[in-house]
């Protein structure tokens, strides 16, 4: 399978997933989200989506939370059995919360340059580093608001992630008429990392 049929199926899993109008759990302090699948977290959406895609895979075996070859307790969130085979983290830049108010610490998730924030930035040159023997990729799932457009957002990435690794563009695969009130449209875009850039190895 290759990059940009990943991220096709993950679109239409995430489309898929979101029909059945699904819930997720209440918070830790008790606060309860509306219906869809844009209210849920990371891991969860990327599970739900990947679940409702499932018969569009054509035999391809998917696995998550697969333990790095070089450090078994930081874990790759989803690992495709190809041929080829993929390493992918998967990120979400959601600016606005359930509620419809801005999240102002997601830019952090996806920009920031320290690996302690565990960004989208710093997941391409962890699996540049990784030692996993397939090819890796970094994939952003990335919700549309009309006063917020995904298009500055991905470029400051890109621009960013390029300084450390080489990445390799797919053109993005768009969802829309989710159900939640907030969370409705997007895409999902995605990059193959073709490793760490020399400036990056030898400093």
């Amino acid at each position: 399978m290759e990059l940009r049929q990943f991220a096709d199926l993950l679109a239409e899993g995430l489309m898929s997933a979101d029909s059945l109008w699904p819930i997720p759990p209440p918070s830790r302090t008790g606060t309860i989200y509306q219906a869809g699948i844009g209210a849920h977290s990371e891991d969860h959406m990327v599970e739900l989506a990947l679940n409702a895609a499932k018969l569009s895979l054509n035999g391809v075996t998917v696995a998550t939370r697969v333990p790095y070859p070089r450090s078994k307790r930081i874990k790759c969130d989803v690992y495709l059995d190809g041929p080829p085979d993929w390493a992918i983290e998967v990120k979400l830049l959601r600016r606005l919360g359930d509620n419809g108010k801005p999240n102002d610490n997601i830019l952090m998730h996806i920009l920031s340059p320290y690996s302690q924030d565990r960004s989208a930035v710093t997941d391409c040159v962890k699996l540049a580093q990784s030692g996993f023997p397939s090819r890796q990729a970094i994939v952003i799932i990335g919700f549309e608001y009309p006063e917020w457009p995904l298009a500055p957002a991905v470029k400051a990435f890109e621009r960013i992630a390029s300084d450390l690794v080489n990445l390799r563009p797919c053109s993005p695969s768009p969802f829309s008429g989710l159900v939640h009130p907030v969370q409705k449209e997007g895409a999902v875009f995605a990059w193959e990392i073709l490793g760490a850039r020399s400036i990056f190895l030898s400093s």
